[in-house]
């Protein structure tokens, strides 16, 4: 399955190592990983899962496909700006929301509105997001969900 990675594009080093473990236990679990593309969170899950050999998705907000971080497989352009958050979330069968400000927010919006199972780590507390400790957790938490919907 494709599983939706947002968040902060300016995170901790914890934030960053939460996110290349949740990008790379995707990968080795045989999923892809969508995210925005850029830095912070977007960039750490990306490379953890190119440790892992997996495939990365990142919907740029500009026009610039080059502007992708290094770790994303196919970069998309949209020259959305923000407006690019919809697609992040509508591109995955599920989200994992690590950390985040307001884009973040928007997108696990995004992520009712779509009935997409939503699993959080350090991020918003908001309704249809489900509270996780771990990586592990939050990916388990979102194959579960995922499965039980197909």
């Amino acid at each position: 399955m494709r599983v939706s990675v947002i968040g902060g594009g300016t995170v901790t080093e914890t934030e960053a190592e939460l996110a290349a473990a949740v990008g790379r236990l995707l990968a080795e679990r045989g999923h892809t990983v969508v995210c925005g593309g850029l830095g912070g969170v977007m960039e750490a899950a990306c490379r953890g899962a190119q440790v892992a050999d997996g495939r990365t998705v990142g919907i740029l907000p500009g026009t610039d496909r080059d502007a992708a971080n290094p770790y994303v497989d196919v970069a998309i352009a949209t020259g959305l700006g923000h407006g690019r958050n919809p697609l992040v979330v509508m591109n995955g069968d599920a989200v994992i929301a690590i950390d985040g400000g307001s884009g973040t927010l928007s997108e696990l919006g995004f992520a009712g509105v779509f009935e997409r199972p939503t699993a959080g780590l350090t991020t918003h507390d908001v309704p249809n997001v489900h509270p996780v400790d771990t990586p592990t957790e939050a990916v388990e938490y979102v194959e579960d969900e995922a499965a039980e919907i197909s």
